[in-house]
């Protein structure tokens, strides 16, 4: 059953003078109840801009955020801060996102305080019990942010987030700025509470190995929409799209035999302009582009068994020249 449900969501920020920066751009995807959704991309792909939608940091502009039915985008300041009870958020910088000025009690308790969930020793066994779960003695409660390393300040982060016992969380980059060591305590920490808390996670990063570690399904996203979508076993061995087959192939391996070629790279970065290319958003960088990717956007359709779906005039697999586009164009938005 699904949970959390995105229905052609957009954000764009204007810019004066009629213009605007579409950082999301008609997305929809769907979160299954106690699975994790991989949502993977390049920075400036507008992953993050998307998480903060569904959280209320950001107003969307356009489509819709279902959680367990509910629209999201409709309710008021009142009801959104009651449902962000369920719905919490670990950031990517817990320096950044958490108030250095207090102590760890009170960075983990501050959801408790302001949901009235609990207040004296009844609060203080609750984030004595979190910062266990998660990995840190009790002690470290009197303590000031400073004093802990990367790994440990995003498990505090995490406590804060779970102090309410949500029913999703969204990991917006938790572990791009950790060592490699200490990425895989994170995500093996984070695997576990999800089974133990009955978790459902929508998980965002840039590196596909670290996402296809803890989810199920992964959805790639490009310049504000997402371009394929999969089963994350096979989106790995299958991809569709181009750019995915770049991230897939940009994954570290121990034997340096196994380097992507140049073929596999590709070339320049994200556009940072006010608008998108035209047609495909991805021909500038793509190297079975052609005209009709230059001149036809291509929607997002089913492409393989199990849901798998890409938005490409000629798909991996497909021989170059030999177009779905067509069809694609007039399929309805598909969500991954």
């Amino acid at each position: 059953m699904s949970l959390l449900e995105l229905h052609d969501l957009e954000m764009a920020f204007p810019l004066g003078r009629g213009r605007a920066r579409r950082a999301v751009d008609g997305v929809s995807l769907t979160v299954d109840e106690h699975q994790t959704l991989g949502l993977v991309g390049e920075s400036g792909c507008g992953k993050s801009t998307l998480a903060r939608c569904i959280v209320g940091l950001n107003k969307p502009t356009g489509g819709q955020i279902l959680f367990d039915g509910r629209d999201l985008a409709s309710l008021s300041r009142k009801e959104l801060h009651d449902v962000r009870r369920d719905v919490t958020m670990v950031f990517q910088d817990p320096f950044a996102s958490l108030n250095p000025r207090r102590r760890i009690r009170d960075i983990v308790a501050a959801p408790l305080d302001v949901h009235g969930i609990a207040k004296g020793a009844e609060r203080e066994r609750l984030v004595n019990e979190m910062l266990e779960r998660v990995g840190l003695e009790a002690r470290y409660a009197t303590r000031f942010l400073h004093e802990f390393s990367g790994g440990q300040r995003q498990r505090i982060g995490l406590a804060r987030a779970l102090i309410t016992q949500p029913r999703l969380l969204i990991c917006d980059e938790p572990v791009s700025g950790l060592d490699v060591s200490v990425q895989a305590q994170i995500l093996n920490l984070l695997t576990r509470l999800q089974d133990e808390l009955d978790l459902t996670l929508l998980f965002i990063a840039h590196d596909l190995g670290v996402v296809r570690h803890v989810s199920q399904r992964i959805a790639v996203m490009y310049l504000g929409r997402v371009v394929e979508g999969a089963d994350a076993d096979e989106l790995f061995a299958h991809p569709r799209h181009p750019y995915t087959e770049a991230l897939v192939a940009a994954v570290p391996v121990p034997d340096p035999r196994a380097r992507p070629t140049d073929e596999e790279i590709i070339a320049g970065d994200v556009p940072g302009g006010v608008l998108a290319p035209g047609g495909c958003r991805f021909h500038p960088r793509c190297p079975r582009a052609d005209d009709l990717c230059r001149r036809d956007d291509p929607a997002l359709r089913e492409l393989g068994a199990g849901g798998h779906r890409a938005a490409c005039h000629h798909p991996l697999g497909d021989a170059v020249g030999v177009s779905g586009g067509a069809d694609a164009d007039a399929s309805p938005p598909a969500a991954v």
